[in-house]
């Protein structure tokens, strides 16, 4: 059945189109909801919070972008919201010595580090800038989407991307070096 027809079905309360829904979309929403959280029960809380979120507010889902990724973006906020309410100790910045950085397109690493040493260096990273660093080069947001979702200024998003980056950069090269490599 297409996102369409269960979407209408949903906005009639229809429990079965919600649990077809909700099937089809659990498993990667939960993939979401534990990338920010790394806890199995939070996320899972987060992902249940994220859809009994998006069924009462379905009526404001106009089509614009698939379901999942507007279900996507609640997740993601969800699982913010939870970040805040647990007070986590953020590294503070003063955004008057914030300065513009240039976006650096050709950013990469080498071919030999794998993918979850990536993840892993980037969950060392601060909070602000592992948040930053994970809805830009993860979910592909843009500085003005995580303006808006991290509620900070765009050169406060590109500034936490760039220390991120460069944080990021030097523990894969110690982490290489440190291996043998």
């Amino acid at each position: 059945m297409s996102d369409s027809l269960l979407i209408e079905q949903c906005k009639q309360c229809n429990r079965k189109a919600q649990m077809a829904l909700y099937d089809k979309y659990c498993e990667g929403m939960f993939v979401i909801a534990h990338r920010y959280l790394k806890d199995t029960a939070a996320a899972e809380d987060a992902m249940q919070e994220a859809f009994i979120k998006a069924f009462k507010k379905l009526s404001q889902f106009k089509g614009d972008v698939t379901f999942g990724a507007w279900l996507k973006r609640i997740v993601i906020n969800t699982c913010l919201d939870t970040l805040k309410s647990r007070k986590l100790e953020l590294q503070s910045l003063n955004e008057e010595v914030f300065t513009m950085v240039e976006d650096e397109s050709d950013w990469s690493i080498s071919d030999e580090i794998s993918i979850s040493e990536v993840l892993s260096a980037i969950e060392e990273l601060p909070e602000n800038y592992r948040a930053t660093v994970k809805l830009f080069l993860i979910e592909g947001y843009d500085h003005q989407e995580i303006s808006e979702i991290l509620q900070i200024s765009e050169n406060a998003s590109r500034t936490y991307l760039h220390r991120g980056k460069t944080k990021l950069k030097e523990t894969l090269k110690h982490s290489r070096y440190g291996t043998g490599y």
